[in-house]
C-alpha cells in the first residue's frame, strides 16, 4: 500500500516552512472537526492530524522525504518504498536473515484532541465562575471497558503471524530468494486478534456519546479566549488515554453594558433638570447598586467614571477596569401649558433667542472604538 502524500493532505509544497505548514493544519483541522463538519469527516480528520504529526517534526519529516512513512509501523522493515531500503531488506532475506520487523501495533492508542465553543454571560467575564456545557467525543466504552472484547473474552494470537504483526513474503528471482515483510492482513498488524468483538464498541473500545463538564471559567475572558482542559477530549481506540479539549469562549450581548477592554460602558438617561441642576442618584451595576452624582451642567456625551467596577484582567484578576456611564439628557417632549411657559420665561432670562447657532465638521464627544458615540447611543436606546 503506498504512502499517503501528507504535503497534498495539508495542502503545501515539499519546501514548506513549518509556520505554513502549522497555519495550513489549523485551518484544516477546524475545517474537518467531527464536532464541527460532523462524524462523517472524522477519517478526514484524522489524516490531517496524521499528515501534521509527520510534517511538523523534523526527523519524522526528514524520514518521510526519503522514502519512508514514520507513521507506518512497519516503515522500519519496509525502508524506503520502492528503493534501496527494499533491496537491502531482501539481500538479507536471500541470505537467509529474514526481514527486520518492529513489532505487533499496540491496539491502545491516543486519543484526538476536541475544540468546542461555550456562550457565557458578561457577568461570569467579569467575575469568573463555574460553567456547565455538553460535550460529544470518544468514551471508553461501558461493557467491555477498552478492551473490544465480549465479556470474559481476550484478543488471542494471530495464527498467521504468531503474534509478530507480520509476515513475510518469499519470491524467486535472478539473484535467488528475495523476502519481503508486510503487516500481517489477518490482525492488521496488531499481532492478536478479537474472535468475539464487543456488541456496543465492535471491536474499538470506544464509544461516541455526549456528557455534561463542569469548566471553571477565569475572570477577565472575552471573546475567543481557549481553556485547555487536559485529558478531556476522546479517548483513544482500544481504551487508550484522552486528548485534551479546547473550549472557546463566546459572550453573549449584554442588555446594560458593553465591554471595551477591561472597561464596562453604560448608557443612562437622565431628566433635562438632572443635567442642567445636578443631581444624586444611584444605578445597578454589575457589583451591586453605586450612588453617582450627576454634575450640574451636564451635556450628552459627558461621563462619570467608577473606578475599578469594569472587568478583571486575565492575567491579574485582582486588577479590574473602570465602568464609564455615559449621560444622555431626556428633552422632555409632553410639556403642559404651564411648564412651557416657564421654559419660555427661562429661555427669555438667558436671552436665548439672540443665541447663535454653530456648524461644525462633527460634534467633539468621546468616541468609543467601532461605532461612533451616537451609533453606540442609538443602539443602546433602540
Amino acid at each position: 500500500m503506498a504512502s499517503p502524500d501528507y504535503y497534498e493532505t495539508l495542502g503545501v509544497s515539499k519546501d514548506a516552512s513549518q509556520d505554513e505548514i502549522k497555519k495550513a493544519y489549523r485551518k484544516l483541522s477546524r475545517k474537518y472537526h467531527p464536532d464541527i463538519a460532523g462524524p462523517e469527516f472524522e477519517d478526514k480528520f484524522k489524516e490531517v492530524n496524521n499528515a501534521y504529526d509527520v510534517l511538523s517534526d523534523p526527523d519524522k519529516r526528514r524520514m518521510y522525504d526519503m522514502g519512508a512513512d514514520p507513521n507506518n509501523p512497519n516503515a522500519g522493515a519496509q525502508g524506503f518504498s520502492g528503493g534501496f531500503g527494499d533491496i537491502f531488506n531482501d539481500l538479507f532475506g536471500a541470505f537467509g536473515g529474514g526481514g527486520a520487523s518492529m513489532g505487533p501495533i499496540p491496539r491502545t492508542q491516543k486519543g484526538s484532541d476536541g475544540k468546542i465553543t461555550m456562550t457565557v454571560s458578561l457577568r461570569t467575564c467579569v467575575f469568573g465562575g463555574t460553567e456547565q456545557t455538553q460535550v460529544s467525543a470518544y468514551q471508553v466504552c461501558p461493557d467491555c471497558h477498552g478492551t473490544g472484547c465480549e465479556c470474559d473474552t481476550k484478543p488471542v494470537t494471530c495464527p498467521d503471524c504468531k503474534g509478530s504483526g507480520s509476515v513475510q513474503r518469499v519470491t524467486n528471482t535472478l539473484l535467488g530468494q528475495m523476502m519481503s515483510t508486510s503487516p500481517c492482513p489477518k490482525c492488521e498488524g496488531h499481532g492478536t486478534v478479537i474472535e468475539k468483538p464487543c456488541g456496543t464498541c465492535h471491536g474499538h473500545g470506544r464509544v461516541r456519546s455526549r456528557r455534561t463538564i463542569s469548566i471553571k471559567v477565569p475572570a477577565g475572558v472575552d471573546n475567543d479566549t481557549c481553556i485547555r482542559l487536559n485529558g478531556q477530549g476522546s479517548v483513544g481506540e482500544g481504551g487508550g488515554p484522552a486528548g485534551d479539549l479546547y473550549v472557546y469562549i463566546r459572550v453573549v450581548d449584554d442588555d446594560n453594558f458593553t465591554r471595551e477592554g477591561d472597561d464596562l460602558h453604560c448608557w443612562l438617561r437622565v431628566p433635562l433638570t438632572w443635567a442642567a441642576l445636578g443631581y444624586k442618584t444611584s444605578v445597578d451595576t454589575l457589583d451591586g447598586k453605586k450612588e453617582i452624582a450627576i454634575p450640574a451642567g451636564s451635556q450628552t456625551g459627558s461621563t462619570i467614571e467608577l473606578k475599578g467596577l469594569g472587568s478583571a484582567q486575565l492575567r491579574d484578576s485582582s486588577k479590574r477596569g473602570d465602568l464609564v456611564i455615559h449621560i444622555v439628557v431626556d428633552t422632555p417632549t409632553d410639556l403642559t401649558p404651564e411648564q412651557r411657559k416657564l421654559l419660555e420665561k427661562f429661555a427669555k432670562q438667558r436671552k436665548d433667542a439672540s443665541y447663535t447657532p454653530e456648524l461644525a465638521s462633527e460634534v467633539k464627544l468621546p468616541r468609543t472604538q467601532g461605532k461612533g458615540f451616537f451609533g453606540r447611543i442609538k443602539d443602546a436606546l433602540r
